[in-house]
């Protein structure tokens, strides 16, 4: 893959799922997964992708005074430590992958039916469902490698717990607090392997993208369209990791 090419696609990554408050881990594995060879090298890259970019939607969110930590923490606090327990579990290559791909299919569907679901609601969540919910998501983003906010968000969004951008800066920080605790988890598993040689230049264009995206998603840009064409997105991702690791099939 061409050396400009990389950077430019992990760039338009970074804005479409950082628009809708993801971080965009889940499409950085399977490009990863194309360009390294190592296993470990692409989780731990992935998440420090995931990281840069939830870092920045998190202070647009703040900024803009939609963040809501009276609303937030259940989700959290619970959804850390069962982040750093997923992240330990040794598994292999191929079930990785079709872990990652069967969740992101699953999540896709919900992105869809969201869109399709136009009318905004808000829902009482009790701290105990809320705190189950996000250990729940939590430890699911630890073993996928991922910070969880792309699981997060559809199911808050289609049982309208909150307005879209509520729950988008919700899953940013989501993401943040477990992709930083995933890290965590590799470290301590000795599973963490970062080449910033090849890493760096990637992570700049990351970054860019991501502060593009978040600044839009805090505009007039319609969010409809851009959840659309994430679920699109991650709808692509997932079938293609269940194809290639499950079959052996190239699409």
């Amino acid at each position: 893959m061409s050396e400009f090419l990389l950077p430019l696609i992990f760039f338009f990554i970074a804005f479409f799922y950082s628009s809708v408050g993801f971080g965009g881990g889940s499409s950085y594995l399977a490009i990863l997964s194309l360009v390294i060879g190592e296993f470990y090298e692409i989780r731990t890259t992935a998440l420090i992708f995931n990281l840069a970019v939830v870092t920045i939607g998190t202070a647009v969110y703040v900024r803009h005074k939609v963040f809501d930590f009276k609303q937030f923490w259940p989700f959290i606090v619970f959804s850390i430590p069962m982040a750093f327990l997923g992240a330990q579990l040794k598994l292999s290559e191929k079930t990785f992958f079709l872990i990652l791909g069967s969740a992101l299919l699953l999540s896709a569907f919900f992105m869809g039916l969201r869109v399709l679901k136009r009318k905004n609601e808000n829902r009482s969540f009790s701290w105990i469902k809320r705190s189950g919910l996000g250990g729940s998501v939590g430890f699911l983003s630890g073993v996928a490698g991922i910070g969880g906010g792309i699981f997060l968000s559809p199911i808050l969004n289609l049982s309208g717990w909150a307005n879209p951008r509520t729950v988008a800066s919700l899953a940013s920080t989501f993401i943040l607090f477990n992709s930083a605790s995933g890290l965590a988890g590799l470290i301590v598993a000795d599973s963490f392997h970062f080449d910033a040689d090849f890493a760096i230049p990637l992570l700049i264009s990351v970054i860019a993208g991501g502060s593009v995206g978040s600044y839009l998603s805090n505009s007039r840009l319609n969010i409809h369209v851009i959840r659309g064409l994430t679920a699109i997105l991650v709808a692509y991702v997932g079938l293609r990791l269940i194809l290639l690791h499950g079959f052996g099939m190239e699409i």
